[in-house]
């Protein structure tokens, strides 16, 4: 599961100073359940009203046997100190998905972890 490989990866997104944040529709309750659950170790923003969400794009039609319906599309943003946006991965598979940003997240800084202030 993608957010387990985030989780198990954290130490090494540190080292870049990379903060990962996970998003959804669902409740607060819900997502402290799941958070829990997976043992996550990194915060999850509740958005219900899809507010965030549309503005990055993540909300769109898809389908699935054959019907279309509005759902969130898997989509990752790494996002500078400056807040723009730096690089984004649409309609992302899962698995193998967190190894893929921290290889973009260490290129961008050069191979090499990023200084703290």
């Amino acid at each position: 599961m993608e957010a387990s490989e985030f989780r198990d990866a954290k130490k090494q997104f540190d080292k870049l100073n990379v903060v990962i944040l996970g998003a959804s529709g669902d409740a607060v309750k819900a997502q402290a359940s799941f958070k829990e659950k997976y043992k996550l170790n990194f915060p999850l923003l509740s958005d219900p009203e899809f507010t965030m969400i549309e503005a990055y794009g993540a909300r769109r039609m898809k389908k699935f046997l054959g019907k279309s319906f509005l759902g969130i599309v898997r989509s990752s943003f790494l996002i500078g100190a400056d807040g723009k946006i730096e690089h984004v991965w649409d309609n992302v598979k899962a698995k193998g998905h967190a190894t893929q940003v921290l290889a973009v997240a260490s290129e961008r800084n050069g191979g090499v972890p990023a200084k703290r202030s």
